[in-house]
């Protein structure tokens, strides 16, 4: 049976904690992960995308014929969204994705309750991405984008908003307490039965194929001429393959490695990788990463040669494959590169942060200013040197990859970035005598109130242990956690591991 609030009398799954839920909008609700009463699902997405993240293959469209192995396939269209997993029990729905956020109350979800609960399923869980339709209700409409989701999930400008948000279903992952049929098509099969013509809810539309020359025309269709992200092919013994085609994006280079440094001396004296940034709207230099394929041997040699004469002085060293740091150079070349996808989350849905950096032209130096998220690349290739580009906020803008693809702060000055101060949530001291010295023993939990910026948890439990009888009178000790309820079950550990007979709390 669903609950409600106290203080809003919204509904709420059972299995939510309501004293947790943030309510947005007309019945419109978020949480956090921990706000599940069992967390597995939270995990079985996370577990999930790590999965697929590791078997699934990305192929350019011209590498079909000579990277795809032989099989049949079921082909769909790749959404630009939000990975989600629905949440079905006993009536009620809600959904969570890797990073935590949990929704209850969207359209969507009470259409899919609806739908499950007609056709008789106590429980499931089911694999999908949550996206935005711009217009109509179809998942053939103009394309989506992933930027859209989170505005509109995020903060909803109204019922609109929230109307828009559908679910494509492509995996069962449960089904009343079972595991999913063992044939992925006839895991398909069984949500078309369950989500067919729906109107919030759909599942993914699949054809089989088992050529390239089959899959050459869909790809025409939905990706060359309807702007679709890509094309995604599944096979039980095959494998999994996303078909993407290439962006091209200059970079300017602001580092390298030397080749031969791992000890294949046939490779001294050519280059190994380039160190690549993009410009950030308030001038700071944001590092996208690293680019070793695409040269020939005599780009290597000629390249490497004079990018030695470019070396400069850096506070940060960012290392290399070879571990070593890479060394820094003037931000002066432009490069173009082409890259097969960029990817903006971990598979449990952290942000990807990259260090930002100045560069003080006078003193030519390098220095650090803090991390902020941006991507991972995939398949960097390099194109060519781009000799009619310079170091400025148009050749060099951010926009080549958050047009793309979603990124948090991008907005955010990286020089005038300020933290918020922490909380001190508890503090208790405690001492005991012991042949007339005394020993000290001492808790600090705080919040960090930092835990949005990626380089920090949002709680601290710092043990101070003092005895100066001790060969080393000073030790700590250091837990941290995303969750307050976790770490007030750290909290109590400590204390009864270290808090015992003989100590007395000083107030």
């Amino acid at each position: 049976m669903a609950t409600t609030s106290p203080s809003s009398k919204l509904a709420c799954p059972a299995f939510v904690d309501p004293a947790r839920v943030e309510w947005k909008l007309s019945g419109y609700g978020v949480a956090h992960g921990s706000a599940l009463r069992e967390i597995d699902p939270w995990l079985r997405a996370q577990d999930y995308r790590r999965m697929v993240s590791a078997r699934m293959q990305a192929l350019d469209s011209r590498e079909l014929r000579s990277h795809l192995p032989a099989g049949e396939y079921l082909l769909s269209r790749k959404y630009d969204g939000e990975f989600t997993v629905l949440i079905y029990r006993d009536g009620e729905a809600a959904s969570v994705n890797p990073g935590g956020t949990v929704r209850i109350g969207l359209p969507w979800l009470n259409e899919a309750a609806r739908r499950l609960r007609e056709r008789g399923v106590k429980n499931a869980l089911i694999a999908g991405e949550l996206v935005y339709l711009a217009s109509g209700h179809s998942p053939a409409a103009p394309r989506e984008r992933v930027h859209d989701v989170s505005r509109a999930a995020r903060q909803p400008s109204g019922p609109e908003d929230l109307d828009r948000l559908h679910f494509v279903a492509f995996d069962l992952l449960e089904i009343d307490g079972a595991a999913p049929p063992s044939r992925y098509a006839d895991g398909i099969a069984r949500l078309q039965t369950w989500f067919a013509q729906g109107e919030r809810i759909h599942t993914i539309q699949t054809v089989v194929v088992k050529t390239a020359e089959e899959i050459d025309p869909h790809f025409a269709r939905l990706v060359t001429q309807e702007g679709s992200e890509g094309l995604v092919l599944r096979s039980d013994s095959a494998g999994r393959f996303k078909i993407k085609p290439r962006h091209s994006i200059d970079a300017v280079v602001i580092g390298f490695s030397e080749a031969g440094q791992s000890g294949d001396a046939s490779r001294k004296g050519m280059l190994h990788d380039l160190l690549l940034a993009l410009l950030r709207p308030d001038g700071s230099l944001h590092i996208l990463g690293h680019v070793g394929t695409g040269f020939s041997d005599e780009e290597r040699r000629s390249l490497l040669s004079d990018l030695k004469d470019r070396v400069v002085d850096s506070e940060y060293r960012e290392p290399a494959d070879s571990h070593v740091a890479y060394q820094m150079v003037r931000p002066e070349w432009v490069v173009e590169i082409s890259c097969l996808d960029f990817i903006s989350q971990t598979t449990r849905g952290a942000s990807i942060d990259r260090m930002t950096l100045n560069w003080d032209a006078a003193r030519g130096c390098y220095t650090p200013l803090r991390r902020l998220p941006l991507v991972a690349m995939l398949s960097p290739v390099f194109v060519r040197r781009r000799d009619d580009k310079r170091l400025d906020g148009q050749d060099l803008r951010l926009s080549q990859v958050t047009d793309l693809v979603e990124v948090a702060k991008t907005d955010v000055n990286a020089r005038q970035l300020t933290l918020p101060k922490s909380t001190l949530l508890r503090r208790e001291v405690y001492t005991k005598t012991l042949k007339g010295q005394t020993l000290v023993r001492k808790l600090l939990l705080w919040q960090t109130n930092k835990q949005d910026s990626g380089d920090f948890p949002a709680f601290v439990l710092h043990l101070t242990d003092f005895s100066p009888t001790r060969k080393t009178p000073l030790e700590r000790e250091v837990r941290v956690s995303s969750s307050r309820e976790q770490i007030d079950l750290l909290w109590t550990e400590l204390y009864e591991q270290n808090i015992v007979k003989g100590w007395n709390r000083v107030s």
